[in-house]
């Protein structure tokens, strides 16, 4: 019971440091505290003290986040403080959220919320022009999302974070790079092998802290590589397939353990080879079990860990084999397996979203594919996607 009590109090005084840090960032603006006193009240929510409201507020769903700092100057200055994400750290909210981040026109970022059936339009990204229109790579990361591109005298990343609700160059890399393989778990992320801005296949690999917005290298893999992939299954991090040279594919996979900073290469870990002109292997890691497209078969895989082996499950819902794999995305989102992909229609152009939940298994060869979501009037080449996702503060891949 005492340590109960000590808990609960630990947790009371955690929420009031949080909310006298507000306070103190927003003394300029009026608060409504419960005393009277001359000028404008610019009240969170009428007839609430402040405190009162804010932890109301703090239940409301980071999708919204963007919504809300459009209220006032003050709702403004609450989102883009961080304020409201510590508070529900301090509180123990649990809300299982994601949201699909995408581009299918190099004007702009467009972002669906599966739970609320919402698509939302980023503001644009104020970079230079090569850099708008260069190729770019995109990875979500904790609270932020990560695009990497080329600017006029060399890459550069800008990020978008959902607490802020606005893009900031990222700090860059310690050995800047194109063409890589990435994966996230939680707040970190990384990135391994890929090119630099000579050409060079690389060996390297570095680690992203969303917190502290620092990269930091790690040991290099055992195999240089470039246009590979990237993912986390079961606290590790693993990359596959790629290319060593512009003849030579690979059908390696190499796991990294964050625990003893080591790598262990695993022959034949992807037998299926891709060439220079095909997209990178397209895969996506449910309840911990990697899957993967077979573009040339329009198959969806299934990985087997204890015998290295893949087995077919059955077709994606579109065709990859058209365009080598390029422009469609195959991601995780939750418990759900997701195909991002164009199509033309009567009624013009439109991106779709195709999901199937692998725990409710397939029927002779026959994915039951569900569409979770279409926009309209837009282009059928999906650029970049990225999917976020977190459970409370704890983010998930």
């Amino acid at each position: 019971m005492t340590k109960r009590i000590r808990k609960d109090c630990s947790l009371q005084e955690d929420v009031e440091k949080v909310n006298n840090s507000f306070v103190e960032l927003d003394t300029r603006e009026g608060m409504n505290d419960g005393f009277p006193r001359a000028g404008p009240n610019d009240s969170l929510l009428p007839g609430l003290f402040d405190d009162v409201a804010l932890n109301c507020l703090a239940w409301a769903s980071r999708s919204d986040y963007a919504s809300l700092a459009c209220i006032n100057k003050r709702y403004n200055l609450l989102i883009r403080s961080g304020y409201l994400s510590e508070l529900r750290k301090k509180l123990g909210i649990v809300e299982l959220e994601h949201l699909v981040y995408l581009v299918c026109d190099p004007r702009g970022w467009e972002v669906f919320d599966p739970k609320k059936n919402r698509w939302i339009t980023l503001p644009k990204i104020p970079c230079d022009e090569c850099f708008n229109h260069a190729d770019k790579e995109s990875l979500a990361v904790g609270s932020e999302m990560l695009v990497f591109g080329r600017e006029l005298m060399d890459f550069a990343i800008w990020k978008y974070s959902l607490i802020s609700c606005n893009w900031v160059k990222c700090k860059e890399m310690n050995r800047p790079r194109c063409l890589f393989g990435s994966g996230n778990l939680g707040s970190i992320a990384i990135v391994a092998g890929g090119s630099d801005k000579y050409g060079n296949v690389l060996e390297s690999a570095e680690l992203y802290d969303s917190n502290s917005g620092t990269w930091e290298l790690l040991p290099n893999m055992h195999t240089p590589r470039r246009l590979c992939s990237g993912f986390f299954m079961d606290g590790k991090f693993y990359v596959i397939g790629g290319m060593s040279s512009p003849i030579v594919s690979l059908t390696c996979g190499e796991e990294y353990d964050l625990k003893t900073r080591n790598w262990r290469k695993i022959e034949g870990m992807y037998p299926y080879v891709n060439g220079a002109a095909q997209a990178p292997p397209l895969v996506a890691v449910v309840d911990n079990q990697l899957y993967a497209v077979e573009h040339l078969t329009n198959m969806v895989n299934k990985y087997d860990k204890e015998r290295n082996t893949w087995s077919e499950l059955g077709r994606l819902p579109v065709r990859a084999d058209s365009s080598n794999g390029w422009g469609l995305a195959f991601k995780a989102c939750g418990e759900k397996l997701l195909v991002v992909s164009g199509q033309r229609g009567p009624e013009g152009e439109a991106v779709v979203l195709n999901s199937w939940r692998p725990r409710t298994g397939f029927r002779n060869g026959t994915i039951d594919w569900k569409v979770l979501g279409v926009k309209e009037h837009v282009g059928v080449f999906v650029y970049n996607c990225a999917v976020m996702g977190w459970s409370g503060e704890m983010l998930l891949d």
